[in-house]
């Protein structure tokens, strides 16, 4: 393949937002999965309090569901720009880089933007009336206000990052399409070049 020096170009300027987009999905990635430690020893903690003291709160308890949710919707994003979601790829995988590319094109603008924007529209009267009401947990015990209302701000933040690993989807797809970046899985052009 044939390199072009693009330094200041349009294409070099959309990779690199693009790259800034995925950069931001892999930080909020990495920090999601400390979480997950965190849910295995409050986990732990609640089994020993349970078993060895006879001794149970429910907040710590609910706090494990929060937390496996806040897991896997803050961690769509992340999953999404490894390329780790689940689909029947029978015919991608032996489809060119062209067709690769025109099939994620498809799917984001017909499938992963509209769905997003609707999850983030018709969440936020949800949230917002949790925060309004300082909502708490239904159980005795469980989670006090503002935990609820911060773990149902999860809903519209999923939307948020999956909107920007979307467009970050979006950019990168359109540099492969007009031929100035490679195709292959987890190449990156050379900082100010696009091939």
């Amino acid at each position: 393949m044939k390199v072009r020096d693009t330094s200041g170009a349009e294409g070099a300027d959309i990779f690199n937002i693009s790259t800034q987009l995925e950069r931001f999905s892999q930080l909020t990635g990495a920090v999601i999965a400390w979480l997950t430690v965190v849910m295995v020893l409050t986990t732990f903690v609640v089994v020993v309090l349970r078993y060895a003291f006879d001794l149970g709160w429910i907040a710590m308890q609910e706090s494990i569901t929060w937390m496996h949710a806040g897991v896997f919707m803050l961690g769509a994003a992340y999953t999404l720009q490894q390329d780790e979601h689940v689909r029947v790829d029978i015919f991608y995988r032996g489809m060119s880089a062209r067709g690769r590319a025109l099939v994620d094109l498809g799917g984001t603008l017909v499938f992963l933007l509209p769905v997003s924007i609707f999850l983030g529209v018709a969440s936020w009267d949800y949230v917002a009336t949790s925060w309004a009401i300082q909502e708490s947990s239904r159980e005795a015990g469980g989670l006090p206000y503002p935990f609820v209302p911060i773990l149902k701000s999860l809903i519209p933040a999923t939307a948020l990052l999956l909107i920007l690993q979307g467009i970050a989807n979006l950019l990168t797809v359109g540099l492969v399409l007009t031929g100035r970046m490679p195709s292959e899985p987890g190449h990156q052009a050379p900082q100010g070049e696009v091939i």
